[in-house]
């Protein structure tokens, strides 16, 4: 995925209520932009810590500019991290287009955002001539505390939960169902539930994953140009305290 327009490089002063932000751009202009995670983002909006936005022309929006990648220091490195959640049902629909993710290629059609279960829209459902309907879900993944091992979910998610018990209950009647984390970050080689974030999460992410959902896991290859999904990660066992 291309960023549709240059990216405007900033300095973080603090992230606030969520879905805002506050930075300070390099002609010395204070901003106030919106932050599409409301999650914790644990280790990504310390004061200081260099941040690019997009820049919207919908004359509709309250905020004009949105938040989209952060670099901090990890372990020593340099890390670009994406931290629009917004982004990684698009970037899972373009790789599967693309055939960059071998277990879910040759579909012939890809719908987004189709209802099932109880009162819940699926990410990507994945359909073609003699092969079983396969729903993927897909969630955003930015949390490592451990080097190389990126970790989910980095807060309380009910709604996570739900979305797993809703995917193995689409296994139960006879079709595929795939848990996919996009982690939008590089460095990366192991992917884990982080059972101490959300010890429910946990449970029920080793229940579906019993039950038959398939859970799949990639990286990102980032720049101030583009996100794209690269590598495959190892899903190493991660059980519930």
């Amino acid at each position: 995925m291309n960023f549709p327009a240059p990216l405007i490089p900033a300095t973080l002063i603090k992230r606030y209520k969520r879905f805002l932000a506050d930075v300070l751009l390099e002609n010395g202009e204070e901003l106030t932009v919106h932050c599409a995670n409301p999650g914790a983002m644990e280790g990504l909006k310390d004061p200081g810590i260099k941040v690019w936005l997009s820049k919207s022309d919908n004359p509709k929006r309250k905020l004009s500019h949105s938040w989209e990648l952060a670099q901090i220091e990890c372990f020593g490195k340099a890390v670009m991290v994406g931290i629009n959640t917004m982004l990684p049902n698009r970037l899972a629909k373009e790789a599967i287009e693309a055939d960059k993710i071998p277990e879910l290629a040759g579909y012939e059609q890809i719908k987004r955002e189709v209802r099932y279960g109880e009162n819940s829209r699926i990410d990507l459902l994945l359909s073609g001539d003699g092969r079983r309907d396969c729903y993927v879900e897909v969630k955003n993944v930015h949390l490592l505390r451990t080097r190389g091992r990126a970790e989910f979910p980095d807060s309380v998610t009910t709604r996570g939960a739900k979305h797993l018990a809703e995917l193995a209950t689409m296994v139960s009647q006879g079709h595929r169902a795939v848990m996919l984390y996009v982690v939008q970050r590089d460095d990366a080689e192991q992917f884990a539930i982080a059972a101490d974030k959300d010890p429910v999460y946990a449970r029920a992410f080793h229940d579906a994953q019993q039950k038959g959902v398939e859970i799949l896991a990639c990286d990102c290859r980032i720049s101030t140009d583009s996100i794209t999904i690269a590598n495959k990660l190892k899903c190493i066992d991660s059980r519930a305290p």
